[in-house]
């Protein structure tokens, strides 16, 4: 499955419930964050806890947050106008480059 049939497919269990765009991709924007703040959660116990081990179905709920930070990503993605599949290939570029370039690790976002 590409980035872009993910995202085809995460819309389709998307429901608009805004009929103003900015609030609509506010929600959307809200998502990304509490779901990462879900997987962050799940990291901190299991650091705080358990040596940063988890059980078989620890693991499997950590799995399910990563993909709702990426349902959320890709539809938010969607409504902006904008293709998953372009933009993990201009990651993967821009990350190239910084490589060939030394300067992976640093400071900034333009370097």
């Amino acid at each position: 499955m590409t980035f872009d049939e993910y995202q085809k497919q995460a819309l389709t269990t998307a429901h608009i419930s805004y009929d103003d765009p900015l609030m609509q991709n506010s929600i959307w924007v809200m998502g990304v964050a509490g779901e990462a703040g879900e997987i962050v959660e799940k990291w901190k116990k299991a650091v705080a806890y358990r040596n940063g081990e988890f059980s078989e179905d620890e693991f499997n709920d950590f799995k399910k947050e990563f993909a709702d930070v990426i349902w959320y990503i890709a539809v938010l993605a969607a409504s902006l106008g904008l293709s998953l599949d372009e933009i993990m290939e201009q990651n993967v570029a821009k990350l190239a480059d910084r490589k060939r370039r030394n300067v992976i690790k640093g400071k900034g976002d333009n370097r």
